[in-house]
């Protein structure tokens, strides 16, 4: 049955979160909700939050009807009832002690029925001559019972008011006096009728474009819920495919003890010396919840790694292993978990799983420190032997991620993947020393299996990058639903690590390692880290904002046209600098200009390479004074070289080892800052043309380099800046969201701007000249590009994709999403957005990227085309 009592309307709240949860309190309460911006006959509640001149306010209060405020809806909702009305009623007279509530005081004349309408009686002539304004006002008359006419009154009514858009005096043949239209809310409100801001200007024009707004809002709403909607089940389908994907074994839930098993003829027979009788006996005797003695598990696993076994006795282990996981799983089980921690460690050292697959694969690896050594040499059984106990290791984590995904008692919090790689101190953090070590291995063991890739090689390698991937997904999916800052802190943190370790690596195993990381996050996660730190490495701009796609097609597509300019490496890489964080903040010194030295001024003329013909040796003599020596602001002598432009100095101090170029004062500045906040010129050319790791890109406070140059007039630097670097620079925006061009008021400087990074983007990727190099870049941000479109879900066809791609195409993701309050699903709008305009960064892809013959880069061309693809499709006809 219809509820008639409680019909609403609202009035003047455009918050579309508010607006929903009103309408759902409506609907849950049976209410009925009339939308529109008119006044309808037959509403009983108008909501609003304060008194405005609308048409549904005016209407009413002239109709007397109940004029609430929204925490009426939301107390009934949470009370499961409708409430009484009285104390949400709007009081229009709360500021003004001792006078009345007229909203209250024409309600309750109607309801007793004592006038039909506050303009009962009335006969109004309206002479209004916009149209839409007559109608408006027209509606608001005939909720309080007047009679209105609009052009003449027939000659039998008499017509009491005439209300004109400007007060006439010529109507005297109708005896009625002339009002002016806000007379309809002094009526109303007596006194009090300016508290609603009422004038004649009431324009019905803005009327409708308020309505097209709150269509537009509505709209916007309503997509946003449907792709909220739409990632929800897409995580719960992503969580139910992570929990049985890895497992593809049947693991039975222990069951009951109802034999008793005796193990002490198995103990007996390794006693003898017996060990492959001893797991024949072993095999027979396993039921559900009977766990073999640790002290046999440990024996047999002591013969297996030192002994001199035969490979059935090792085929006949690696089955008794599995079939106690499968009969005595892990999760809700501490005794089972103390029981694998204790029989899956070196027999010697005691170090847990994680000690033993490090043991496994450095010994298969004939390389690195192990807990102890074996005996060699490495048959090929034992060596099968070994891939097969990191197998089972990799089985066993895949269980308990599986176990933990499903919500097992027990799973989460106490297993064996957790005890191996976690202690109670560190398992808030995914940069632990065992998850560092992990990570370390994997990519020795990758360098170790590039040549000769032998297939038994590729299969200990692909193990670790499994247990890696287990053991990330297991972290991560312990901590997100509570915490997600923490797992993309922790994610940030370890592909940075794996990015520094990396940095040896050659290319031909960064793109055997980047593409075989078998989870999809953390691949994007190292794919991202990985691309970032070579740009840094080699003085490529890339910019510090989050990961999204537009950073990847306007800032990572440029830097590899950049980055295919770079020159191949002659002899070994020089080791990396690893500058420290600033955490302090203090004032910076001034920023006037210094005069630079004669001496600077000299060198500037001839700079010289350091360790080159005429630069200073590297002895004891020429080593300058207080090199490593900090002041009281953290400046070094780099910084100091840099704000006095003593060239001289500054080249004598780059080429020692362990000179970081990108050191920070205490404040945050680095040696270029100075340079350029001084006018240092010599000094920033030398940067520019001797280290190739310098960073432009820092800021401090968003002030970067090429705006503190800009800042302090120093109009040669920031050109210099700009031919180095290109226009990626001009991009950046310091705290007021200001780019360096918005700092230059002359438009000579402007063009000139311009014109120096057009010819810094001109000078970088017109031609390869490292293709093994730009290919694992383009393989690496092939990877990031797959695996961000793969983790983000971007794009997808099914509703409300497509309408939201039109409305993103008809306005602006900024317009669409200002007022949507999940950062999820705004972030996939900005991502759409980008999506729908790739082909426009396509047209700015360096020729030397669009013509390399390179299969990576080719692939990475073609995913580019079938994203902008995509994006027409989405659109349909309608344009871009």
């Amino acid at each position: 049955m219809v509820d008639t009592k409680h019909v609403f309307q609202i009035s003047g709240i455009k918050n579309v979160q508010t607006k929903e949860k009103l309408l759902r309190g409506i609907h849950r309460l049976g209410g009925k909700y009339i939308g529109g911006s008119r006044y309808k006959e037959g509403t009983t509640h108008l909501i609003v939050s304060r008194p405005s001149p609308s048409e549904k306010f005016l209407a009413a209060c002239a109709g007397g009807i109940w004029v609430v405020r929204p925490e009426y809806v939301q107390d009934s909702r949470r009370a499961r009832a409708w409430l009484p009305e009285e104390p949400y009623e709007l009081d229009l007279a709360s500021g003004s002690p001792g006078a009345t509530n007229p909203i209250r005081a024409w309600r309750q004349r109607v309801g007793s029925g004592s006038v039909r309408g506050a303009f009962q009686d009335w006969s109004v002539l309206l002479l209004v001559e916009d149209a839409q304004h007559r109608a408006t006002f027209q509606r608001i008359l005939t909720s309080g019972k007047a009679s209105v006419y609009c052009s003449t009154a027939p000659s039998n009514r008499h017509v009491t008011h005439v209300l004109a858009s400007r007060t006439l005096k010529c109507f005297t043949s109708h005896n009625a006096p002339c009002y002016s239209l806000d007379h309809i809310a002094q009526h109303l409100f007596g006194s009090l009728w300016s508290k609603t801001g009422f004038t004649e200007s009431l324009d019905v024009s803005l009327t409708d474009t308020s309505t097209e707004l709150e269509a537009n809002d509505l709209l916007f709403a309503s997509l946003e819920n449907q792709l909220r909607d739409h990632l929800s089940n897409l995580e719960r389908v992503k969580r139910k495919l992570v929990s049985t994907d890895f497992v593809h074994v049947t693991t039975a839930e222990p069951r009951p003890q109802t034999v008793t098993a005796d193990f002490s003829n198995v103990s007996s027979l390794i006693e003898c010396g017996l060990f492959t009788e001893a797991l024949e006996e072993l095999q027979g005797a396993l039921y559900p919840g009977q766990l073999p003695p640790a002290l046999v598990l440990e024996s047999l696993m002591q013969h297996a790694l030192h002994g001199e076994a035969k490979p059935y006795f090792y085929s006949t282990f690696r089955a008794v292993l599995h079939n106690i996981l499968r009969k005595n799983p892990p999760w809700g089980s501490p005794t089972v978990v103390k029981y694998f921690l204790g029989c899956l460690q070196c027999p010697q050292c005691k170090g847990g799983p994680r000690v033993l697959l490090e043991l496994s694969v450095r010994f298969c690896m004939s390389s690195g420190p192990t807990c102890h050594s074996l005996p060699g040499p490495a048959s090929p059984e034992r060596v099968q032997f070994h891939i097969e106990l990191q197998g089972f290791l990799l089985r066993l984590f895949q269980v308990e991620l599986q176990a933990a995904g499903t919500g097992k008692p027990g799973g989460p919090r106490c297993g064996v993947l957790q005890g191996s790689f976690w202690s109670v101190w560190d398992r808030g953090s995914l940069c632990t020393r065992a998850l560092q070590g992990l990570a370390e291995l994997l990519i020795q063991a990758e360098l170790w299996a590039l040549h000769p890739a032998q297939a038994w090689q590729r299969r200990i390698v692909g193990n670790l990058q499994d247990i890696l991937a287990v053991v990330v997904d297991y972290w991560c999916q312990e901590h997100s639903q509570l915490n997600r800052p923490l797992v993309e802190t922790g994610l940030a943190d370890l592909s940075q690590f794996i990015a520094i370790q990396s940095e040896d690596l050659p290319p031909e195993a960064l793109q055997n390692l980047i593409p075989s990381i078998p989870s999809v996050r953390l691949r994007m996660v190292v794919a991202d880290a990985i691309f970032s730190h070579i740009c840094r490495q080699n003085g490529v701009v890339t910019g510090t904002e989050p990961l999204s796609l537009m950073k990847i097609v306007s800032s990572y597509l440029p830097a590899l046209g950049r980055l295919s300019g770079r020159a191949p490496l002659t002899g070994s890489r020089p080791p990396a600098v690893r500058p420290e964080a600033a955490s302090c903040a203090n004032d910076r010194g001034s920023t006037a200009d210094s005069a630079a030295t004669p001496e600077g001024a000299r060198a500037a003329e001839e700079i010289v390479a350091p360790g080159g013909p005429g630069a200073p040796g590297l002895d004891k003599e020429n080593t300058p004074r207080r090199l490593n020596r900090v002041n009281a602001v953290g400046e070094t002598l780099l910084h100091r070289a840099c704000k006095k432009n003593q060239v001289e100095t500054l080249l004598r101090v780059l080429p020692h080892p362990g000179t970081d170029v990108n050191v920070k004062d205490h404040a945050g500045w680095t040696p270029l800052h100075e340079a350029c906040n001084h006018g240092s010129s010599a000094c920033v050319r030398a940067l520019l043309e001797h280290c190739p790791t310098l960073q432009l890109e820092t800021q401090v406070d968003g002030v970067s380099p090429l705006h503190d140059a800009l800042l302090n007039g120093h109009a040669d630097i920031a050109l210099m800046l700009l031919r180095h670097a290109g226009s990626v620079l001009l991009q950046q925006r310091d705290s007021g969201g200001r780019t360096a061009l918005d700092l230059v008021s002359c438009p000579e400087l402007q063009d000139q701007l311009r014109t120096c990074a057009e010819e810094g983007d001109a000078a970088q990727g017109s031609e390869v000249r490292d293709l093994p190099f730009l290919e694992a870049c383009s393989c690496l941000l092939t990877c990031l590009l797959l695996s961000y479109t793969l983790e983000r879900d971007v794009p997808f066809h099914e509703p409300p994709g497509p309408q939201l791609a039109r409305a993103l195409a008809a306005h602006s993701a900024p317009r669409v999403t200002e007022r949507w309050a999940q950062p999820r699903s705004v972030r996939y709008a900005q991502d759409l957005e980008t999506l729908l305009g790739v082909g426009r960064h396509l047209q700015g892809v360096a020729p030397a990227i669009r013509n390399c013959p390179g299969r990576h880069t080719r692939i990475l061309m073609r995913q580019l085309e079938l994203l902008e693809s995509e994006g027409r499709e989405l659109l349909g006809d309608a344009p871009a």
